[in-house]
């Protein structure tokens, strides 16, 4: 079978690199300086409280949310750390699936298309649970984004190699 996307296979695999080095570096950098969520530790402290005087749409809304929903008497961070999971799912998942997407159309074994999209699946749950469940480090994260890692790495490379062989 021949690869009938061998130039997007290519420069699928060499995004994905890219995209792979510059999670790499946000992970260091947030180990280092120990900011695990945000880009500083006033980011919150520093934005407006919209809700101390709000317009009637936003008072009605606010009183219809409060109804339905079990207000916290603290913040203890969910919030922050459920909105990374989505934005950090929404950052890597398109790009690993077009991996996978380019791979099965590439003449590349079922078996390794299935892996990847299982390892990714996998991967982005664990991910998620154990950064909504945990503030910083967890087991949980790490499976996530060293399963998240190892479909980056191995489909990046996948795709060079099937995108390189097919323009041959």
């Amino acid at each position: 079978m021949i690869n009938p996307i061998p130039i997007s296979t290519v420069l699928i695999g060499i995004h994905g690199l890219i995209a792979f080095g510059l999670t790499y570096l946000v992970v260091m950098e947030r180990t280092s300086t120990k900011v695990w969520h945000g880009e500083s530790r006033t980011d919150i402290a520093s934005q407006p409280d919209y809700l101390k005087n709000p317009n009637k749409w936003a008072a009605l809304v606010d009183q219809i949310s409060q109804k339905t929903v079990v207000t916290k008497a603290i913040e203890d961070g969910v919030l922050q750390r459920t909105v990374r999971a989505h934005a950090n799912f929404t950052e890597h998942v398109p790009l690993a699936l077009l991996f996978i997407i380019a791979l099965e159309l590439a003449p590349s074994p079922d078996g390794l298309v299935w892996l990847l999209g299982g390892m990714l699946a996998i991967a982005r749950i664990f991910h998620a649970w154990g950064l909504i469940q945990t503030y910083g480090p967890s087991p949980a994260r790490a499976i996530g984004f060293f399963g998240t890692w190892f479909v980056y790495i191995v489909g990046s490379l996948a795709c060079l190699y099937y995108g390189i062989t097919g323009l041959a």
